[in-house]
């Protein structure tokens, strides 16, 4: 489920949002530069599939937890506060989102 908004809470989360899709809500998209919140209620990546983009990913956690793992091997628990950096063309999966409290992302591309 895809929203376009220019102004808002981020921490509002939609009374209809159905529990088996993920939010994704563009905040702002220009030139290389897009900035999205994400909620997920407890989505993960299929088992036999990596996420991989072309831009980079700058991304933190405001609510919630989660889990992520690399295609290096490596794990990565997310609590809120906490961030990371995802360069361009790494392998990666989500493992967990927690849905009580849903997650919560704030997603930069660039």
């Amino acid at each position: 489920m895809v929203m376009n908004s220019s102004e808002g809470n981020i921490f509002d989360i939609p009374q209809n949002l159905p529990k088996n899709f993920e939010l994704f809500q563009s905040i702002i998209s220009k030139d290389n530069l897009s900035i999205e919140r994400i909620i997920s209620t407890g989505q993960k990546t299929p088992e036999n599939q990596w996420l991989e983009q072309d831009k980079n990913e700058w991304v933190i956690l405001l609510q919630g937890e989660a889990e992520m793992q690399f295609e290096d091997g490596i794990n990565r628990i997310l609590t809120a506060g906490d961030y990371l950096n995802i360069p361009e063309n790494t392998k990666h999966k989500v493992l967990k989102t927690s849905s009580e409290p849903a997650c919560i992302w704030l997603a930069v591309h660039y």
